[in-house]
Parts: C-alpha cells; sequence; structure tokens
C-alpha cells in the first residue's frame, strides 16, 4: 500500500512538472545523476561553432567495448541543452551503453537545414572518436525525443548528412525515435519561417528519403499524444514498409509527448517500457558477434 501511495504521490508532482517542462522537472528527474551518475566528459567540442559541444557518458567498467547510443533531445528546434537530459544518459549509460548528447543550433539564430546539419556533424565526430572511450562503433545507434527524433530520423535516412561529414550512411546501425513530427505541414508561422519555403517541405519530411535501404527503425509513440499526432509514426512506417525496409512500431495507451521522454526518468518509468522495448530493438540489429 505504502508503495502504490508513493508512486501515485510521484505520478501526481512530475505530471504537474514535467507538463510544463520546468527546470524543477529537469531537477527531479536528473537527481539520481547527481547522486549516482555516470563518469562524464563534458562540453567536448565537435565542431568550430561555441554551440557544438557534446557530453559523453560512460558505463560501469566493462570488459569489452560498449554499444553507442547517440540521443538527440527536442524542444520544438528553438530551445533545450544536452544538460537537462542527463537522466536519458543515466538510463542507458546504466544499461551498458556510451551515451553522447550533442547540443545543436536553434530558431531563431538559425534556420533548417543547419541544426541537422550540426545533428550529422556530432554523429560523425562521435564515429571517428568514441574508440577513445571504450566505444563499439559496430553498435551504433542513434535515437531522439519530438524535434531531436525528426533530426536523428533525417540524419538515418538522408544520406547527404553524413556524406556531407565524409560518412556513409551504413555506420548507423539503427535509429529509434520517440514521438518524432516525421511528416508534417508547417502551420504556426515560427514553424513556417523555420523550414519554409513550402516548396523546401518535402526537404524537412523523412518519407521523402526513405528508400529501403536505410537503417533499421523503431518509432514509438503515444496514443494520447496531442502535440505530435500519430500520423507522423504511421506515415513514415508505410513508407518504409512499403519501400522494404525494417521498421518496428510501438504505441503505448495513456502515453502522452512528454510521457514518452518522462518514461526514460525515474519519475515516470512506469509510464511506458519504452527503455526495454529500445534496449531489445537495439540488441535485435546488433551484429552477430
Amino acid at each position: 500500500m505504502l508503495r502504490r501511495l508513493t508512486l501515485v504521490l510521484i505520478a501526481s508532482i512530475s505530471t504537474v512538472l514535467l507538463s510544463a517542462c520546468s527546470s524543477g522537472a529537469f531537477f527531479l528527474a536528473n537527481l539520481p545523476v547527481k547522486f549516482a551518475g555516470p563518469e562524464v566528459h563534458r562540453d567536448i567540442s565537435y565542431g568550430p561553432q561555441l554551440w557544438q559541444k557534446l557530453d559523453i557518458y560512460l558505463p560501469e567498467e566493462t570488459s569489452a567495448p560498449a554499444p553507442v547510443l547517440v540521443f538527440f533531445y527536442g524542444g520544438r528546434w528553438t530551445f533545450g541543452k544536452k544538460e537537462q537530459y542527463a537522466f536519458v544518459a543515466k538510463t542507458f549509460a546504466d544499461a551498458g551503453y556510451i551515451v553522447v548528447l550533442p547540443d545543436y543550433s536553434k530558431y531563431p539564430a538559425v534556420k533548417f537545414p543547419v541544426f541537422v546539419e550540426d545533428a550529422a556533424k556530432a554523429v560523425a565526430w562521435t564515429h571517428d572518436h568514441i574508440h577513445l572511450y571504450g566505444g563499439d562503433t559496430s553498435r551504433f545507434y542513434i535515437s531522439g525525443h519530438s524535434s531531436g527524433a525528426h533530426m536523428g530520423a533525417l540524419v538515418s535516412a538522408n544520406p547527404e548528412y553524413l556524406k556531407t561529414e565524409g560518412k556513409p550512411l551504413s555506420i548507423v546501425t539503427a535509429f529509434a525515435g520517440l514521438a518524432g513530427p516525421y511528416d508534417f505541414i508547417p502551420e504556426a508561422e515560427d514553424l513556417k519561417d523555420i523550414f519554409g519555403p513550402p516548396n523546401n517541405y518535402p526537404n524537412m519530411q523523412v518519407p521523402t528519403f526513405i528508400r529501403g535501404d536505410e537503417p533499421p527503425m523503431l518509432l514509438l509513440h503515444g496514443a494520447d499524444d496531442k502535440d505530435v499526432i500519430q500520423r507522423n509514426l504511421n506515415r513514415l512506417r508505410d513508407k518504409i514498409e512499403k519501400s522494404g525496409g525494417a521498421v518496428e512500431a510501438h504505441i503505448y495507451d495513456d502515453v502522452d509527448h512528454i510521457d514518452m521522454i518522462g518514461s526514460l526518468s525515474w519519475l515516470l518509468e512506469f509510464k511506458a517500457p519504452v527503455e526495454r522495448d529500445m534496449l531489445e530493438f537495439f540488441e535485435r540489429q546488433s551484429p552477430k558477434q
């Protein structure tokens, strides 16, 4: 009974805080990192610009090179910072992954596709250097939430981004997207400004670049998500399936947009098995040892 009451209390507090994307929410979500977090290498430059920094979180000592996860946080292409998502890094570092959290440029300082170009640069830098931290580039995964999932999916689907950085798309073992706006038409004025003019919209829609030979994709979404509607997942999944590519999808009941990322924290881990589904998917894509 006490455990149940505690969970109800945590759920009530976390729902209020997380719904506002407040600093209090990130503070609570990151408490375990402050007290028992993994080893972190902070503010490593992956490019010449001031914002082109990333943090690397290491798992406990392992006897073999560790799989690598590059995770892009969301924030409507306009806000957010890597330190706020340390709880995501801890979750996967505790599972034995080296986790890389990059920062990237944002609107209104830049417009599309500059932030996706930053994402590709961070991925390429990580692939070149992560062996110095014990990373295994044969198990090299990309993920993200919301606008971060959109960016990660574009890097994983459009080979031109990594080609610009001197890398083939084949360096990406698999992609996992959480509540990504993969295929939408901007309606808000700021989004029109970010991605316009309209004849440029196909270049920001992930299905445009699906050919069937992109890395396997896991698409996760909450059935109660009102911020990014499920149609985005459906259209991307349908295009991958019609093209002969590899895709899996999970829709979680009673889960909204914030719950998706919150479920990777101790506050809302009971909301959806996002961590489990991602780890199992990555393991299935892992090359046979």
